[in-house]
Order: structure tokens, then sequence, then C-alpha cells
């Protein structure tokens, strides 16, 4: 049993074909099928069975394969570890953040950590506010940009920066001619949220709250791009957090209103795992989004 043995069963077991599995450990097919074949006689069970084209787990396939993830995932850690100690300023900065955060914050943190470690890598990933907190919690990430503290014990949060939060409303409609607005005067207009477990989607309905009403929702989204698009056409207004790309929106089909009677805002916020040592690259990266931040 070798580890590109274990690779090769691990992905044929997520379904890649046995073919483009021999192609990307570099061997034949009939190479990786007698090695597979040689696996499960180490194992002692049958791990994986043919259902029509494909391979599928067995009962006991599926069992080996969590042990198996583990493996894979502890070499690979363990390799980054020792590359890391021996290369500190070139390892991977692995890095979960919101997706309204891909457009102007992490690119411009990357961007000015690039210029004083030039050799770092970084692996991206976007989700939403729940996602986020399993990319920790899982080892998919080392870092995680967020609105707000996740508010988990394991989890160790600091902020960033304050976002405001505007109210969108369509060119046309009849507040589009304001700058402020307070939020109760729309407590009878239709919302466009985020759906239930976005962090977005609870500041908002926690602002009407605050400003004595409870939200008519018209539609709701997975991205706030699809907030602003449903806006633009007409559907309902929405509360969206004022990046640079919204402020340099003048000439679009949607209207951007101040909040003055509710704080109109969120917190954004780095956070780590407390219970596992951040990489050095990662903990530079960590300390440079919190310098950026503190205007350093």
């Amino acid at each position: 049993m070798d580890l590109q043995v274990l690779r090769s069963f691990q992905a044929v077991a997520e379904g890649t074909t046995v073919t483009d599995a021999a192609t990307d450990a570099g061997i034949t097919q009939p190479a990786l099928s007698r090695a597979l074949a040689r696996l499960e006689d180490e194992v002692g069970a049958e791990l994986l069975q043919r259902v029509g084209r494909v391979l599928r787990l067995t009962p006991a396939g599926r069992v080996f394969k969590e042990y198996v993830d583990g493996v894979l995932d502890h070499y690979d850690r363990g390799r980054r570890a020792v590359s890391e100690m021996v290369h500190p300023d070139s390892g991977v900065v692995s890095l979960a953040f919101l997706h309204t955060l891909g457009t102007w914050l992490v690119p411009r943190l990357v961007t000015g950590f690039r210029r004083s470690f030039p050799q770092a890598q970084f692996e991206l990933h976007q989700d939403g506010e729940l996602g986020l907190t399993r990319h920790l919690l899982e080892a998919t990430a080392d870092l995680v940009i967020t609105s707000s503290d996740p508010g988990h014990p394991l989890v160790t949060w600091r902020r960033l920066l304050v976002e405001p939060l505007l109210l969108a409303v369509p060119s046309r409609h009849r507040l589009a001619r304001r700058r402020r607005i307070r939020l109760a005067e729309v407590a009878d207009e239709r919302f466009i949220l985020l759906k239930p477990g976005y962090g977005l989607r609870d500041i908002t309905t926690e602002l009407c709250r605050e400003a004595g009403f409870t939200p008519v929702v018209a539609f709701e989204g997975e991205e706030v791009e699809t907030l602003r698009g449903l806006v633009a056409a007409g559907l309902g207004v929405s509360l969206i957090p004022s990046s640079p790309d919204v402020a340099a929106a003048a000439e679009s089909p949607i209207r951007y209103l101040e909040i003055t009677d509710v704080r109109g805002a969120r917190d954004i916020g780095i956070a780590w795992l407390s219970s596992r040592a951040v990489p050095p690259v990662a903990r530079r990266f960590r300390d440079h989004a919190l310098r950026a931040s503190a205007g350093e």
C-alpha cells in the first residue's frame, strides 16, 4: 500500500473514472486496476463495486475512505508544515471569505501582502457565513474573512473594519431622488433578502426590527449580486453592503440611500481556529490584514 494508490482510490471513490485516475497517477488503467485489487486484498474486503459503467463504494469502502481521507489530509498538512518551516515566506495561505468581499477587500489585502512576500501563494474559497465556520472546523482554511463574530467557542475573531449598509432602490422608485432615509419609511415596501443562514439576512431583519417592523419578503437569493439584479428589475428594495463597486455605480439602475435611524453597517473581521496553530505565512497575512485595517 502506498500513498499514490490511496490517492487513486480516493479519486475513484469520489467519482473519477479509473482511466482518468490512472492518467493522473501516470500509470496505465490495467496497472491501476491491479493496484486497487491489491489494496482490497490488503484491507480484506471489497471496497469498490461496479454499477453500470462506474465504480461505487461498498459499505466497507465508505468506512475505509473516511480513514483514507484522514491519512492523506494529515500527510499533506505534515508536508506543508515542513515546507513552511524551511521556507516560511513562500507557503500557502488558505483563505475563505464572503462572496461580497471578493470584489474589493480580499484583492486589496492579497495585493498588499504580496508586495512584502511575493513568493506566498493563496488558496481561496468563497462561501456564506455558515460555510466559513465549517472551513475552519474542517481544516480546509487557515483563515476566514467574515461579517460579525461567528460566536463559536473554538474560533477567535478580530474586527477589520465596519462596512456601511445602504438601502438599494430601483432608479425609478419614489425614493430614488433621496440621499438619506429612515429605514422605518420603507416598512411597507417589499424586501429582497438573502436566504436564511446568511449573515446579511440576519442583520437586515434585525435592523428592520429595530426600526419597528418586520420586512415583507418578496424574493430570496444566495448572492448579493442576485439581490442587486432583482432591485434593478423593480421587484423590491434591499440592504446592500457599501463596497467601492457600489459607490462607483452612479449610472446603474439602482440608487443607494444612507440609513439614518438605525446603525446601517456590519462588522467585517478575520477569524482562525484557536486550538490549531496558524501556519507561519498565514499568520503573517493575518497580521498584515489587522495592520491594514488599523491604517498602519
